[in-house]
């Protein structure tokens, strides 16, 4: 993926007509209407469209090319919010990589991204604009890549969903009600993908598997069988890829301490621990739930770890 362009000539005067009154359109339509283009809209698939220099469509993947035909005679360029479909119908497309439930002010596409493509010079520099317009930060992904960056985008949101109900469920069966389950792991939840975000996923992995002490991860696995069995095949295959992700991790730092150049030490005599000569990722690794850095100990409470 190349980053557009950050110029952009797209004038703010143009004409939009927004098509298709769901959650996303309502919120662009809102959103746009502040930033000075003349918006139209949100229109209903079976509405009249005006002469208008853009159409974007916001309607199901599977209704885009009907769209698109019906808005052609009505507009010089037309173009697409969906991450999925490619530019056969239209002439740009423009995906605000957030989620959406219609009430959002014009201010949540601000510092997002936004992936664009466009058929002609001018279809991409349209959809740049208003990506930057909206408070966007717009990148290009072509329809080689779509599929790609789709799928992303849907394991960071959909999947990640389902991850987090499969642990409200478990919460439940120790007793913890639905709402205060999701209270008490928002914190925890939020501060992993800070910690993600700033580090990566490997040097941010915490926790048992991450510990190499796989007799709680066998007591884990066993109180979700007996509680939630159904759940059992997705603990398995996300175990397995964590597994997969501390030995990672355990590469980077083996690597990182063997190439270590600290006067006087021998390259083969340097301890291989992290805490020899903690980084900020190396650290975060061993942090429990209190933010302190908990070194490996045989005497440590294993209580306060997440």
């Amino acid at each position: 993926m190349n980053a557009a362009a950050s110029s952009s000539s797209s004038a703010p005067d143009l004409s939009i007509a927004i098509v298709g009154a769901g959650r996303l359109g309502s919120v662009l339509a809102r959103a746009l209407g502040v930033t000075g283009y003349d918006v139209i809209g949100p229109l209903g698939r079976g509405d009249a469209i005006p002469a208008v220099d853009v159409v974007l469509l916001c309607v199901p993947d599977a209704a885009i090319r009907d769209a698109a035909e019906v808005a052609r005679p009505h507009a010089r360029m037309i173009g697409h919010v969906s991450g999925a479909t490619g530019l056969d119908a239209v002439d740009f497309s423009i995906h605000p990589l957030q989620t959406f439930t219609g009430s959002e002010a014009p201010t949540v596409f601000h510092g997002i991204g936004a992936a664009i493509d466009g058929r002609s010079e001018e279809a991409l520099t349209a959809a740049e604009g208003i990506a930057r317009a909206l408070g966007a930060y717009p990148f290009r992904v072509d329809d080689v890549h779509r599929a790609e960056y789709h799928a992303s985008a849907s394991i960071a949101s959909n999947l990640l969903l389902a991850v987090l109900d499969a642990a409200e469920q478990v919460a439940g069966s120790a007793g913890i009600p639905s709402a205060e389950a999701r209270a008490i792991l928002a914190p925890l939840v939020r501060q992993t993908v800070e910690n993600w975000v700033e580090v990566g996923a490997a040097e941010a992995l915490t926790g048992p598997i991450a510990r190499g002490d796989e007799e709680t991860v066998a007591r884990q696995r066993a109180a979700v069988a007996d509680a939630t069995p159904l759940l059992v095949p997705l603990v398995d295959a996300l175990t397995t890829r964590t597994r997969a992700l501390a030995e990672t991790a355990g590469d980077r730092v083996s690597s990182r301490f063997a190439r270590s150049t600290t006067p006087g030490v021998a390259a083969g005599d340097r301890v291989s621990s992290r805490f020899v000569v903690p980084e900020r990722g190396a650290e975060r690794r061993d942090e429990g739930r209190s933010g302190t850095v908990e070194r490996e100990s045989t005497t440590e409470s294993e209580g306060n770890r997440a």
